[in-house]
């Protein structure tokens, strides 16, 4: 369980601040947190409130203007590009509200993109984005296109293209933002099992409620702070 686990993330003082002089905005004022293994976070907020900045932070896709963001102690900030792009490559799942799929590729091509920009071998990303593509019931589609699919099944492939690398943290931001009620629902219990069953530590930016409680924890951001 999460309470006797160790801690997988760190961020200490975390801010953030676009632009500069009299058009400076600080997104976020001073955020800490911490994530053990197998834990599972909701981060909630109005737009504009910075919890998609955070999210972002934490993940490693934007650096922040002063404070520290360690994984296993490892300091992100010590990474240059080259290693920050493989740390995410190997620990770091990703999935947005926007499917983001190529919709002239195959399911199984849009799973493999990730290892194929990573430089695997064909015969390894082939094996991987299928096993991806089973955990999210999607076995019977990897020839489909994907504008054949529904925006269920579409945020389907785009969960196993975040799973393909088997991340140790998945990071989602409104995932169930395009979703109708049901469809929603489903993803919901998908994401929960990926937590539950395979382990994996699910951070969650969201407006919806039924998501939110489903995590183990909840943080509320308000005008860039932790409320």
């Amino acid at each position: 369980m999460p309470d006797q686990a160790e801690v997988f993330l760190e961020a200490q003082s975390l801010h953030k601040t676009y632009g500069r002089g009299a058009a400076a905005f600080e997104a976020l004022k001073g955020v800490s947190l911490s994530i053990k293994e197998g834990d599972s976070l909701a981060i909630l907020g109005k737009s504009g409130s910075g919890k998609s900045t955070l999210m972002h932070l934490l993940a490693g896709l934007d650096q922040p203007t002063t404070g520290s963001i360690c994984y296993q102690g490892e300091s992100l900030s010590n990474m240059n590009e080259g290693q920050l792009s493989e740390f995410r490559n190997h620990n770091v799942g990703f999935i947005f509200q926007q499917f983001f799929l190529q919709p002239t590729l195959t399911v199984l091509e849009n799973v493999i993109l990730p290892l194929k920009i990573a430089g695997e071998s064909g015969e390894y990303r082939e094996k991987q984005a299928k096993d991806a593509l089973s955990k999210v019931g999607l076995s019977d589609k990897v020839k489909n296109r994907a504008t054949d699919l529904s925006g269920g099944q579409k945020q389907r492939v785009a969960i196993a293209r975040a799973l393909v690398g088997n991340p140790k943290i998945l990071f989602a931001d409104e995932p169930t933002g395009n979703l109708d009620t049901e469809t929603a629902s489903e993803v919901i219990e998908l994401l929960q099992s990926l937590n539950h069953q395979a382990g994996i530590i699910l951070v969650v930016v969201t407006h919806d409620p039924d998501l939110a409680k489903q995590c183990r924890r909840q943080i509320h951001i308000k005008d860039g702070t932790v409320q």
